[in-house]
């Protein structure tokens, strides 16, 4: 109870500081190969602001500037020292051979700039030189005297990968295969976006409903570790030939949020270990990851030669077929209606329905082929329809033939044969079959035509009449238009002018709107909140968020981060405290949906903190 009373003491007691001088240690290897990322960081042991990074001109910039702060207290013989460590972080990559010089990183603390040194990296061909680099490759800069370092982040293939699941791995030419694109993950991810698209050389592909856009999630364990999944995206492919076909991968960029622990020097010091606690010296970082799946390969087999109807025109899965026509007798003249109709499941877009042979006698149009296809989990289904419009042009007694239509059933592996009824059509003689003057006819499918248009009666109706050599150009009423057409056209010259000059001043558009523009999205996620939507609920949360701020101060979405956020705010005055709330409400957005606990709950809380932020932002500005 001592021990409490005056650990408890101590932290209310102002602090004896016993402050370094500001300084910024460089940790980062020295010697890598073309092609290879390695991280850079900038390390700083006291609170600044407006850091600014060295170029990297010479290299790709991966990922970055990744941000984490943690803090310490010591006590030594009565003097109580705390210690602050501010480290950004940047992931480049490679690109050539060479030794390249990294200039000065810098920030501003306390009024005054402090710069880091200047250092070199030696980029090699071969990836085994880069193992041979000297004992500098985790340097340091300026003064070197501190003894802490934050941990290098990581993320393994065990703790984040993406894999294709397909629903068969052989399967015959036509035949549906579901791909399922799943996402696995043991770390609070963010921000997903597909970085490569897979393609599908040699397949037929259509895309499985999206679920408005959400992501399905489950938990499911591989080789005994729990992961949460998400189907990130889920297609049906039907093969077009033969042979070992391949689907290359598909990536995905995201961010991870993973924990990471600052290492110190063991000390004598009794309450050295109570400070250094990981419970007191744990950070959070957002590391960005790209991850791909595999090649997935198919076994696509040709369809079997034995037992191929004559008819097969390359229709495959599971069938039914059906023939109706809308009456059996009519007159001449008269349009009947044929519907062919295939349903079922297999590759229904690509099949070819069988044409019917008709009479001589029949005027036959071109059919109107019409589909309805699903494609769900279990692969497409739907039905397809051809609707044929024939006309007799001759009275008597008529006979449509059956058809057949085949198809592979690969299942039971094997051909399939079904058939239509005949229709026996009889044709009585229309009323104006023998009228030759005003009668009807057709040629050639060009359409029915009216005839006894050619010659009509004379006009007995009144005429309107004007006076000869009279026209309404130059004369009042002329003028009088055309002086009302030029005064619009200078009106609207002038609202388009101004609406012009004022669309240009881009900013300015973007802060007036940022409010109606939060107050949306806000009410969007009030209704999401009440019907319990979760997905929908942090997606107009995050969007309402971001939004209000990138438009209120003017920050470009590509560079938009917490950082810039949280300087943004600072430029424009805004105090610490605020800009902090804001931040970790930004934060608890993007993170809330993988948070343990009541969901409703956990939604009402963060509506309620982020339209209080959101308005007292805007006060503040």
């Amino acid at each position: 109870m001592r021990k409490i009373g005056f650990l408890i003491l101590m932290l209310v007691l102002p602090l004896a500081m016993m402050a370094q001088d500001p300084s910024i240690k460089v940790s980062t290897k020295r010697q890598v190969s073309v092609g290879e990322q390695f991280k850079v960081a900038f390390e700083v042991n006291a609170d600044g602001k407006k850091f600014t990074a060295p170029s990297f001109a010479d290299f790709i910039v991966v990922g970055g500037p990744f941000n984490s702060t943690s803090s310490s207290v010591q006590i030594v013989n009565g003097s109580m020292t705390r210690s602050v460590s501010n480290t950004y972080s940047y992931v480049l990559r490679a690109e050539k051979e060479g030794t390249f010089t990294i200039g000065s990183a810098s920030i501003v603390v306390d009024g005054s700039k402090v710069e880091s040194e200047p250092f070199e990296v030696t980029v090699v061909a071969d990836a085994s030189s880069a193992g041979m680099a000297s004992q500098g490759g985790q340097q340091q800069s300026s003064s070197g005297q501190s003894q802490q370092g934050t941990t290098d982040p990581k993320v393994s293939g065990q703790d984040l990968f993406l894999k294709v699941t397909p629903s068969k791995k052989s399967a015959y030419i036509g035949e549906p295969v579901v791909l399922t694109y799943k996402l696995y993950t043991r770390v609070p991810v963010s921000q997903l976006s597909v970085s490569k698209m897979p393609s599908y050389g040699g397949f037929w592909m259509k895309e499985i409903g999206d679920n408005n856009g959400s992501l399905r999630q489950s938990t499911e364990t591989v080789n005994g570790m729990e992961y949460t999944t998400a189907e990130v995206k889920k297609v049906v492919i039907i093969p077009q030939k033969q042979g070992k076909l391949s689907v290359e991968p598909m990536g995905i960029e995201c961010l991870a949020q993973i924990a990471t622990q600052r290492s110190t020097q063991r000390s004598n010091d009794p309450f050295d270990i109570f400070f250094n606690d990981p419970f007191f010296s744990r950070n959070y970082t957002n590391v960005q990851k790209n991850i791909e799946t595999a090649t997935l390969t198919l076994d696509v087999k040709s369809l079997p030669q034995d037992g191929k109807p004559t008819g097969f025109t390359g229709a495959v899965g599971n069938y039914n077929f059906t023939a109706d026509i809308d009456r059996t007798e009519a007159s001449t003249n008269e349009a009947i209606t044929l519907t062919l109709t295939v349903s079922g499941s297999g590759n229904i877009e690509l099949l070819n329905l069988p044409v019917p042979v008709f009479p001589p006698d029949f005027e036959v149009y071109d059919p109107k082929i019409t589909s309805s296809v699903d494609a769900n989990s279990q692969g497409t289904n739907g039905t397809k329809k051809a609707e044929y419009l024939i006309i007799p042009r001759r009275a008597g007694d008529f006979n449509i033939p059956s058809v057949t239509f085949s198809y592979f059933n690969p299942a039971k592996v094997q051909y399939v044969t079904l058939e239509s009824p005949e229709f026996n059509i009889k044709v009585n003689k229309g009323a104006g079959d023998e009228s030759s003057d005003g009668g009807l006819y057709a040629s050639n499918q060009e359409g029915i035509k009216y005839l006894g248009s050619d010659i009509r009666h004379i006009n007995t109706t009144d005429m309107a009449l004007k006076p000869k050599n009279t026209s309404f150009f130059a004369s009042t009423v002329y003028f009088i238009i055309l002086a009302a057409l030029l005064l619009v056209f200078l009106v609207m010259l002038l609202v388009v002018k101004k609406r012009r000059q004022f669309n240009h001043d881009v900013a300015l558009v973007r802060n007036k709107k940022a409010t109606k523009v939060a107050k949306g999205r806000l009410n969007n996620a009030y209704k999401f909140l009440k019907s319990n939507d979760q997905n929908h609920f942090y997606e107009e949360m995050s969007q309402a968020l971001w939004g209000y701020i990138s438009d209120k101060l003017g920050i470009e979405r590509s560079v938009l981060s917490m950082d810039t956020v949280k300087q943004a705010m600072m430029d424009k005055g805004i105090s610490d405290e605020l800009s902090n709330q804001f931040v970790d409400t930004l934060n608890t957005c993007e993170f809330a949906r993988f948070a343990p606990g009541d969901a409703a709950s956990k939604m009402e809380g963060l509506y309620e903190q982020g339209l209080d932020v959101i308005m007292k932002v805007e006060k503040s500005i």
